[in-house]
């Protein structure tokens, strides 16, 4: 998994549906990203093959995250 200096507002997630898959999603949820539609599954004639999307409903620097409660 690649870290990103700046979070992205989405995130596609691919791999092998396995205990590694799981636990890259669920570190991006805990960074605040939130699962975006089903998940996707096909099978490339050894495993399954997994995607997930994930979206940050207000990405790091965006005027909407930055504004301060009136």
């Amino acid at each position: 998994m690649s870290d990103f200096a700046k979070p992205l507002g989405y995130r596609l997630i691919t791999g092998p549906d396995d205990a590694e898959f799981c636990a890259r999603v669920s570190a991006l949820l805990d960074q605040g990203y939130q699962l975006h539609g089903s998940p996707a599954l096909t099978f490339d004639g050894d495993r399954v093959i997994a995607a997930q999307a994930l979206v940050l409903s207000h990405p790091a620097g965006s005027e909407a995250a930055e504004e301060s409660p009136r």
